[in-house]
């Protein structure tokens, strides 16, 4: 008896609308607070972990089912570093303990925070063969760790973190535009909100 086989794909929505909207919430929360508009970190940490964190992973996940190694590596690289910066914010207001809390080393996010500008460098490479949007997120991200990297080893500190700031804040304006353009230009099938094409410097 011969044996048919049969394959069968499964399509599924385009996560990023959900990622960029999880990150376009965490930075405008977070950059309030860099501005000098909001006080602390206790309320940011649920949005680190819920719309940076899980809302990033979430997009990550579905990329992944996708075949998008671009998309996968961005949103979860990022979903990751929220959800340590949010342990970390934990651990340094003493919710693990006052051990912990006092052998905060600020350097070592430094470092963390290099590692991150070095990730993110490589990334908006990879960002120029998507759209416009997305590459000045991937921009203003460089820019938000150049500023966070410096200010947290103490170099020109005052000025750096209001370099990470602003930085901070444009990319969830940014976000919030390339979340509403994911969505709604799939919506009415058609370009309801531009996002500019891929610059065709890498891929011709």
């Amino acid at each position: 008896m011969k044996q048919e086989h049969q394959q069968v794909s499964i399509a599924t929505a385009d996560p990023s609308a959900l990622g960029l909207f999880g990150l376009a919430m965490v930075t405008l929360v977070a950059s309030s607070q860099k501005l000098g508009w909001t006080d602390g970190t206790s309320f940011i940490i649920p949005w680190a972990i819920f719309l940076g964190a899980f809302a990033q992973l979430f997009a990550c996940i579905h990329d992944a089912k996708k075949g998008n190694t671009f998309g996968t590596t961005a949103f979860g690289g990022y979903a990751f570093f929220w959800f340590a910066v949010a342990m970390s914010w934990m651990i340094q207001q003493g919710v693990f303990g006052e051990a912990l809390a006092a052998g905060v080393d600020k350097h070592q996010l430094g470092m963390a925070f290099l590692g991150y500008l070095i990730f993110t460098l490589f990334m908006t490479i990879g960002a120029v063969e998507t759209n416009k949007v997305l590459f000045m997120i991937f921009v203003l991200i460089d820019f938000l760790f150049l500023g966070l990297t410096f200010d947290s080893f103490g170099i020109a500190a005052d000025f750096m973190h209001q370099v990470a700031a602003v930085a901070e804040l444009g990319i969830a304006l940014l976000s919030f535009y390339g979340s509403a353009a994911a969505v709604l230009n799939t919506h009415f099938e058609r370009e309801f909100l531009p996002i500019g094409k891929p610059l065709r410097i890498f891929k011709k």
